[in-house]
């Protein structure tokens, strides 16, 4: 099996009115959507490095929401939402609920217009996914890899972007070439911020590699 990175720009008739608004202000930059129920119940986990003022202002452009609740964090805010709809068109829909594939949280909603996510399948399938969506918006492939359970278990996804990170700015390069700044650049965070993720990060891969070797 395989996991891919992807990612899509959908032109403004297909592109979620919430990300509609990401892209038009200047309070937030990125929004990921880290859990989301049934389709019947339509209640999702969002968080946006912005305070809860701007993610409310996010949200206000989906006319859906009937209830929201705020937590606020050093790196951003959190936000429960319950809404009578997704609100996504039709075709990304139908595209999402035909597809032979599991798709992976989070979904990250940037500035640029972007969509970053990942989904696992088999090859076939994966290409199918990806033919499909290559018709609703400008998508590209960025990463493909084996897919691993074991990987997958343990780490936030915070965590593992913050890795990704690291590995991408040479944080982990022999002589070192990075540093937690340019990760916490990567990240959009405070350097602070940064610092706990890897810790955490590595705490969880060193305790993980012990207990299974």
């Amino acid at each position: 099996m395989r996991r891919v990175s992807f990612s899509v720009t959908f032109p403004d008739g297909v592109a979620h009115p919430l990300h509609r608004r990401l892209v038009a202000t200047d309070g937030v930059s990125r929004v990921e959507l880290l859990m989301w129920g049934p389709m019947g119940t339509v209640t999702t986990l969002l968080w946006c490095d912005g305070g809860p003022a701007a993610t409310a202002d996010l949200l206000a452009a989906v006319e859906s929401v009937t209830a929201t609740e705020f937590v606020e964090r050093d790196d951003g805010t959190y936000a429960f939402v319950h809404q009578t709809t997704y609100e996504f068109e039709a075709a990304i829909l139908t595209l999402v609920e035909d597809a032979r594939i599991v798709f992976l949280p989070p979904v990250t909603f940037r500035d640029t217009g972007a969509v970053a996510f990942e989904a696992v399948g088999r090859a076939d399938a994966l290409t199918d996914f990806y033919d499909e969506l290559t018709e609703l918006g400008e998508g590209t492939i960025e990463r493909v890899r084996e897919f691993d359970r074991r990987a997958a278990a343990g780490l936030t996804d915070r965590q593992r972007a913050a890795l990704e990170a690291a590995v991408a700015v040479g944080y982990y390069d022999v002589p070192r070439s990075g540093s937690v700044a340019d990760v916490a650049a990567e990240l959009d965070c405070a350097g602070s911020t940064a610092g706990e993720l890897l810790r955490k990060a590595e705490a969880t891969l060193v305790t993980d590699a012990i207990d299974t070797g």
